[in-house]
């Protein structure tokens, strides 16, 4: 019997995505793990809910008990470690509580959460009881926070629709408590459309790309802030971890794939 290949034992950064699970691909932790894996960060999951979803929408959710959340985290964080993490769909009050609890307790770094509140369109995904939990419980514990446009003016409590607005939201936002927060333009309108800012206490940036005319978009959210855990899990400063997350994102909008009814995701294989 010949003899198998020499073993090369390597030991990758590890991230973990707590969020929710979309049928479809485009979003959730199937988007977040294929993100993990072509920034060659070895991806860990805490599911949330699981969701029957398509590229036409979602038809059921499904949310998985606390304590099999809280098991997950345990699970991974105990034995592997972690360097980083990102929040997604955390859907219901009880679920954002034992997720801030894990982060607390453990001591966990590198923490992007991407509020997920309301859709790009405007929609809303979470009971007012969450939106507090969400408010009081994780915005404070995020090393970056990534709410878009409508998220944002929840959490500014301001309409949102010029990008002094913008600017206006992201220093009253980054007072709930954050490191870091990056304000996304996805949902504006004329010359701020496709424009993010940041601002962490002391710097403030405008982060501007060429929009892109696709309605083949699903996934942006949840890919940007996996991909800003990722460039964290890799050291680099969370500044910069967004402006390379920014810039993979917007060659995956490019690239965007045209399958399904209706809105199509965004394609993470462009390389």
């Amino acid at each position: 019997m010949a003899a198998g290949l020499p073993a090369t034992d390597r030991t990758p950064p590890i991230a973990l995505t707590i969020a929710g699970s979309d049928s479809g691909g485009g979003a959730g932790i199937q988007a977040d793990l294929r993100t993990f894996a072509l920034h060659r960060i070895h991806g860990t999951s805490a599911i949330t809910c699981v969701t029957a979803q398509n590229t036409l929408g979602v038809t059921r959710v499904d949310a998985l008990p606390p304590e099999a959340v809280s098991a997950q985290i345990a699970a991974v964080v105990d034995d592997m470690g972690i360097q980083a993490l990102k929040t997604g769909m955390l859907f219901e009050q009880v679920i954002i509580e034992v997720v801030a609890s894990a982060i607390e307790q453990r001591h966990l770094r590198n923490v992007v959460v991407d509020p997920v509140m309301v859709s790009r369109a405007g929609a809303k995904l979470l009971a007012d009881d969450a939106i507090t939990a969400m408010r009081e419980r994780m915005v404070p514990l995020a090393d970056v926070l990534t709410p878009n446009r409508y998220e944002a003016q929840i959490l500014a409590n301001m309409e949102i629709a010029t990008l002094d607005d913008m600017k206006t939201a992201v220093t009253r936002i980054h007072k709930l408590g954050p490191k870091a927060v990056l304000v996304k333009g996805g949902g504006m309108y004329g010359d701020a459309k496709g424009t993010d800012v940041w601002f962490d206490g002391d710097r403030l940036e405008v982060i501007s790309t060429t929009p892109i005319d696709t309605r083949n978009t699903h996934g942006t959210g949840c890919t940007l802030s996996a991909a800003i855990a990722a460039h964290l899990a890799q050291e680099f400063s969370p500044l910069d971890a967004v402006q390379r997350s920014k810039r993979f994102v917007t060659r995956a909008i490019a690239n965007a794939l045209a399958i399904g009814q209706g809105q199509g995701p965004i394609g993470h294989f462009y390389a």
